[in-house]
Parts: C-alpha cells; sequence; structure tokens
C-alpha cells in the first residue's frame, strides 16, 4: 500500500518536485538499490533510537553505529529471512550477489554481501512506495536486535 503523501508516495513526491521521472526500481542496478536502502535502514534506527532512549546525540550515534555495520545486517537479514516472498527474496539475492569494488577493513565479505542485500532489498520496497511492508520488515529487525542486545554487534 502506498503512502498518501501528496497525492502519492513520498518517492514519487520528492522525484516530481526536481523534474524527475518515474522510478522503476525493478530496473535499477541493485547497487543503487542498495544506496538507497543504507540510508533508508539508517533513518529506521536512528529515528527507532530517537523515539525510544533519553541518550545523548552522540550516545544515539555510538547505538547507531553498531547497528548499520555489516555483521549487525547480517544478522537482521537472518531475522527477516523466512517472511519474505519470492520476490523480496530475488530482490535481495541480486543485491548480494552483484560485485562491489569494495569491502570495509572490519566486515566479513560474506556478512558485506549479505548486508548489501538486504540494503538493496530495503532500497526496492522504499522506491516501490511499499511503505506498510518496509515498516514491517524494519519491525521485525529493530524487535530482534533488541533481544539479542547483550552481543555488542547487534544493539540498537
Amino acid at each position: 500500500m502506498k503512502d498518501d503523501v501528496f497525492g502519492g508516495s513520498a518517492v514519487d513526491a520528492i522525484a516530481s518536485s526536481f523534474g524527475g521521472a518515474d522510478i522503476c526500481p525493478r530496473q535499477m542496478s541493485p547497487l543503487v538499490l542498495a544506496y538507497v536502502g543504507d540510508t533508508v535502514y539508517d533513518l529506521y534506527v536512528r529515528t527507532m533510537l530517537a523515539a525510544t532512549t533519553s541518550c545523548t546525540a552522540h550516545g544515539m550515534h555510538v547505538r547507531a553505529s553498531r547497528s548499520v555495520c555489516a555483521a549487525a545486517q547480517a544478522a537482521a537479514f537472518r531475522a527477516i529471512e523466512g517472511e519474505l516472498t519470492q520476490e523480496e527474496l530475488a530482490v535481495f539475492k541480486r543485491g548480494r550477489n552483484t560485485h562491489s569494488a569494495t569491502v570495509p577493513k572490519n566486515a566479513e565479505v560474506g556478512d558485506y554481501r549479505i548486508a548489501t542485500g538486504l540494503e538493496a532489498l530495503l532500497g526496492f520496497l522504499y522506491l516501490s512506495g511499499e511503505d506498510e511492508r518496509l515498516t514491517g520488515l524494519m519491525r521485525i529487525i529493530l524487535e530482534s536486535a533488541n533481544r539479542t542486545k547483550g552481543d555488542d554487534r547487534h544493539e540498537v
């Protein structure tokens, strides 16, 4: 279900405000989807922290940094894997299997690829205007991360 912002999805409103063309996520590069999905994931984590903690901005940044690393995102994917549709799983696999030019120095290659797949999926859902589905999956991810809070790699 699309979000009603300015008569359409937020994505449509943003694109049309700047003279952009219609967005077709199915035709986008998995790395472009991951680029957008990285920010979507970060925004959900930061919003959740702002709404549920009394930490300082620095404290929130430290907690968010632990949640957006490749290992935490790989764990996040495992939390939602069984909930994905065939189309969503295909988008994830496109992102996971895409060869990136870089791998962060503090990430395992396997975790980094899974994180890229997750980010591609989140970018796809966001750009498709599937806000309700995106929020549902992020709720599962954030609740799962909160249950494993004792493991610093997955803290939110």
